[in-house]
């Protein structure tokens, strides 16, 4: 094969093929060295040279690995069910610390912590450590497939993870910690995957003696170090900000389970009857709050069903669970939370004044929408406190799918502007989103020209900000005027140089109409802005128009040439010089000539590769 002419798909493939073939290799020659006697070395050599695949390499690995004496087959086996089984990749002491602890045991014994050089040699090469992350990992993906489709390798792994995991949350070391500190100390960093994860993994399977570690760790949760690593790891816009200085006091053992998703276990917790089941933490949140917030269904349900839970409580920022679910696209809590008649799915938040609906649409998720939109209680058309509209926040974020569905409900308008004036369509201009203003366009339902309160049109939006493609779909309607001036007479050409956006320059020109010389109040011109900051390209491309005057004065009389002489642009002087006809003699109302503002100007250009005609017109 060429390599020279792999594609990259092909080059891809390749290289995984060479991958596989190397491990395939590096396998089986310990496979070949494991054997005790030549003969049963010279068998296995054949059957290699035969043919096989990396999964019969896998079998004989973890066979040997198996066969290993007893500590170290263990330990093998166990370092393997811990990276294919990690919610994340583990660090090498975050491994080494779950690894060195003993089931029963009452706190943690240094010395049984093993090495990392012992995990791998236990691992026979089926483990590797990522040096760029210090993580570990499985040696190859492939493993990682095996490993799910061997499950009887492992006996209910997740169990013993969390079993792991909440074995060291209550160790009296963990339990001393302070959850003000401001940093996990070096003597304990397995804390953090094992006060955020525990709960996915005994979500999956939990024990009785997972349960009642669980109950351990959470009777007094809110003193304990895992409830700061939970809440930190969980905080969004709308959270307080938790110092890390901060205790994360009111945060109960409820609101942790409900956090996690633990069913069985907060089932277990609302029977000891031990828990305020309305508390709010240190953010106003409820249980069921956080249950709604994560999405964990069985957990809403359950605290819904249970007498004395409002349903409905908000937190400090007036955002209730429905409000929560919705933000998150958590469809199926959504719909449990609308079986409750006290349930309003139309609360605003007090910080905004934004309902479910908004959040639903602004993040794009379109189930949630369509159950909304299907509740006459719901209006489509509430605005926050600065007059945006579900179908605003959907225009901006470019959720073209959200954007449809409510485009076609009649009850929505799609012209509402914002307290700035700015409309969905002027919104997703500005924001380069193609393929929700083409949608915003269909029809004549939308004014593609509507300017917001500065006199800003989509066009003008669109082109300030670089979006080509837009500018070109806006283009093509013909109720979209391109020299629609901004309230300090800005034009979209003169927003597309200011941004130095040239292929935005080019279309508007190109239109034709685009008048290339309009003024601002303060009287520059396109051309005399792109001179006044350098943009050669642009001025080059501004000057490949005939209808272009390079000697128009703004209000100081200063011309695109004077200036640029005066900040000493030369490559843009130049450009003018050789492109137009501007005059260097043109004086400004103090009488100055172009090349008079400055002294330091050289009459020789900075390369001798302009036509000897332009340089004779400086003398």
């Amino acid at each position: 094969m060429n390599v020279k002419y792999i594609s990259n798909a092909s080059l891809s493939y390749y290289s995984l093929t060479v991958m596989s073939s190397f491990l395939l290799v590096s396998l089986n020659i310990g496979a070949i060295l494991g054997e005790v006697t030549p003969h049963q070395r010279r068998k296995k050599l054949d059957k290699v040279i035969e043919g096989g695949s990396l999964g019969e390499a896998y079998s004989v690995t973890i066979s040997r690995i198996k066969a290993q004496q007893r500590s170290m087959s263990k330990l093998g086996m166990e370092v393997l069910m811990w990276v294919s089984h990690s919610e994340r990749p583990l660090h090498v002491d975050e491994l080494c610390h779950a690894l060195g602890v003993e089931e029963g045991s009452t706190d943690l014994n240094v010395r049984n912590i093993p090495a990392i050089e012992t995990l791998l040699t236990c691992c026979l090469g089926l483990v590797t450590v990522e040096k760029s992350s210090s993580t570990i990992r499985l040696v190859h993906y492939t493993l990682q497939e095996y490993l799910f489709y061997n499950s009887h390798l492992f006996i209910k792994p997740h169990s013993a993870i969390a079993g792991v995991c909440l074995t060291y949350l209550n160790f009296p070391h963990i339990r001393s910690l302070s959850p003000a500190l401001r940093s996990i100390p070096p003597t304990a960093p397995f804390v953090e995957y094992a006060s955020c994860h525990w709960g996915a993994h005994a979500g999956r399977e939990t024990t009785e003696s997972v349960k009642t570690l669980a109950l351990k760790v959470l009777d007094g949760y809110d003193r304990h170090i895992s409830s700061k690593m939970l809440l930190l790891r969980g905080m969004s816009f709308w959270d307080r900000p938790l110092d890390l200085k901060d205790c994360p006091t009111r945060f109960t053992g409820l609101h942790g389970a409900a956090y996690l998703g633990c069913e069985e276990i907060t089932v277990a917790l609302l029977e000891m009857n031990k828990w305020d089941v309305q508390a709010t933490d240190l953010k106003g949140n409820t249980a069921i709050s956080w249950a709604a917030r994560r999405g964990h269904e069985r957990v809403v349900r359950i605290l819904v069903e249970r007498g004395g839970i409002n349903p409905d409580a908000p937190d400090e920022y007036g955002r209730t669970p429905f409000s929560l679910a919705a933000e998150n696209g958590h469809e199926g809590v959504v719909k449990i939370l609308l079986e409750r008649d006290d349930v309003n799915p139309n609360t605003a938040d007090i910080l905004f004044g934004r309902t479910p609906l908004s959040f639903a649409a602004g993040n794009g998720h379109e189930g949630v929408v369509r159950i909304l939109l299907e509740r006459n209680a719901v209006n489509p058309n509430t605005p926050d406190e600065y007059g945006r509209t579900p179908l605003s926040f959907a225009a901006r974020n470019g959720h073209e799918g959200v954007v449809r569905i409510l485009r076609e409900r009649n009850t929505v308008n799609p012209n509402t502007p914002d307290n700035f004036g700015r409309t969905p369509l002027s919104l997703a201009s500005g924001s380069g989103h193609e393929g929700v203003v083409k949608i915003l366009l269909e029809g004549d339902a939308v004014n593609p020209d509507t300017p917001d309160n500065f006199g800003q049109t989509p066009l003008s939006l669109a082109a300030g900000s670089g979006h080509e493609g837009v500018v070109k779909i806006l283009l093509e309607r013909n109720a979209v005027d391109p020299n629609t001036a901004h309230n300090s007479d800005q034009t979209p050409l003169y927003f597309a140089v200011v941004g130095g956006h040239g292929g935005v320059v080019r279309v508007l020109l190109e239109r034709g109409d685009a008048n290339p010389n309009a003024a601002t109040l303060l009287g520059h011109t396109p051309l005399s802005w792109a001179r006044r900051h350098g943009s050669e390209e642009v001025v080059r491309m501004l000057l490949e128009w005939n209808a272009v005057n390079s000697d128009t004065h703004a209000n100081s009389a200063q011309t695109p040439l004077s200036v640029t002489a005066a900040i000493e642009h030369e490559g843009v002087m130049w450009t003018l010089l050789e492109l137009n006809d501007a005059n260097p003699n043109t004086p400004n109302q103090r009488d100055q000539t172009n090349l008079q503002p400055t002294e330091r100007f050289s009459p020789e250009p900075p390369e001798l590769s302009e036509p000897p005609s332009k340089r004779a017109r400086l003398f």
